[in-house]
């Protein structure tokens, strides 16, 4: 039977109602890493407005979902090219039918079996989501995978152990038992605390150099006026070796 457009999106629960029911975080460990991922990457990409970062949010996208109280909410998504703005939850008939273009879920003893297997095949195959990460910020299990074709094929990770996202255009690798993001350069993406800090110690830095560079000019008029008291001692006119 034919539906049109209005009929089907009648048939659609309301978005509006529609609030994440994700459980808490496992850890500090977990939600420490979750931070981590969010703020490093709204700080490097602070002056765009064509994204949205999921954290431990729900994504909503079918109505057997809603009835079957199947929610799956990854722990860590992106939607690219899309408005950014504050959303209660991920509602995929509401945004175009846009489903997350990079998934990153964050293993614990309780949810490692899920995310390996049922999620992963879910992601694969209802998705459709480009690139999916897992990383355990206890064991420090490290895993990519890149959608070719309908398949999720393994990220080759490069020497550092780091895999590359195309999504992203950076590379994902650890860094003190925590999951970085790096640039193409190879460059540590910071957290905006780091980057604070590090424009305070180049402030310091310059500050310290202007001071030697001072310290250096009043040596030098010193000895320049220790050698014109000496030239008067000895009769002779300092102007005068100057003209």
């Amino acid at each position: 039977m034919f539906v049109t457009a209005q009929q089907l999106e009648q048939q659609m629960p309301d978005a509006t109602r529609l609030l994440s029911d994700e459980p808490e975080m496992e850890s500090s460990l977990h939600y420490m890493q979750l931070l981590l991922l969010v703020t490093c990457l709204e700080w490097l990409w602070r002056d765009r407005n064509d994204f949205f970062i999921g954290a431990n949010l729900t994504i909503y996208f079918s109505r057997q979902q809603l009835r079957n109280r199947d929610f799956r909410g990854p722990d860590f998504f992106l939607v690219k090219d899309t408005e950014k703005r504050p959303r209660t939850s991920w509602v995929v008939w509401e945004e175009d039918g846009r489903y997350p273009d990079l998934i990153i879920e964050l293993l614990s003893e309780s949810t490692a079996n899920v995310d390996r297997n049922l999620k992963k095949s879910l992601y694969e195959n209802r998705f459709h989501t480009p690139e999916y990460f897992w990383f355990s910020p206890e064991s420090l299990e490290f895993v990519g995978f890149e959608l070719v074709g309908n398949k999720y094929q393994e990220i080759t990770p490069n020497e550092q152990g780091w895999r590359w996202s195309e999504v992203l255009g950076l590379y994902l690798g650890i860094q003190n038992s925590k999951l970085r993001y790096f640039t193409p350069d190879g460059v540590l993406v910071p957290t905006p605390e780091e980057a604070a800090m590090a424009v305070q110690q180049m402030a310091l830095e310059a500050q310290q150099q202007a001071l030697e560079v001072k310290s250096q000019l009043q040596a030098e008029q010193m000895r320049s006026q220790q050698l014109a008291e000496h030239l008067r001692s000895l009769g002779v006119d300092p102007d005068s070796l100057l003209s």
